[in-house]
C-alpha cells in the first residue's frame, strides 16, 4: 500500500495529537489556567493539524511536502511554548510535538 512509506510520519503525527490533546486537558487542571492559555491554543491547533497530516498521508494526496511543512512549524511552536512550562504533561507534549515535527520535516524534503 503506498500510505505503508509514509508510516514513521502517520505515527508521529498521531502520537503528536494525542499528546496535545492530553496537554490541552491537562493545562484546565492547572491552579492557574491564565498562565495556560497559549498553551492550551497551541496544543489544539497541533493536535488539529497532526490530524489533518496524518489523513492527508493515509491518502496518498498530492499536498504532502506542503501539509507536512505546515504541520513540522505548527509543531514547533507548539513545542516551544509547551517547554516553557514544567508541568510533565507540557514537557511529553514538547517531545512528541519535536518528534513529530522531525518526521514532517523528512516527508516535506
Amino acid at each position: 500500500m503506498s500510505h505503508e512509506k509514509y508510516a514513521a510520519c502517520i505515527d508521529a503525527c498521531n502520537t503528536c495529537a494525542a499528546a496535545c490533546n492530553h496537554c490541552s486537558v491537562a493545562c484546565l487542571r492547572e491552579p492557574d489556567i491564565a498562565k495556560m492559555v497559549d498553551c492550551i491554543r497551541a496544543d489544539m491547533d497541533c493536535a488539529a493539524a497532526c490530524q489533518f497530516t496524518a489523513a492527508v498521508m493515509a491518502r496518498d494526496s498530492d499536498f504532502i511536502a506542503e501539509v507536512c511543512r505546515m504541520c513540522a512549524e505548527l509543531c514547533e511552536r507548539c513545542a516551544a511554548i509547551c517547554e516553557k512550562h514544567s508541568a510533565d504533561h507540557c514537557q511529553e507534549c514538547a517531545k512528541a510535538c519535536s518528534d513529530c515535527a522531525a518526521e514532517c520535516r523528512k516527508m516535506a524534503a
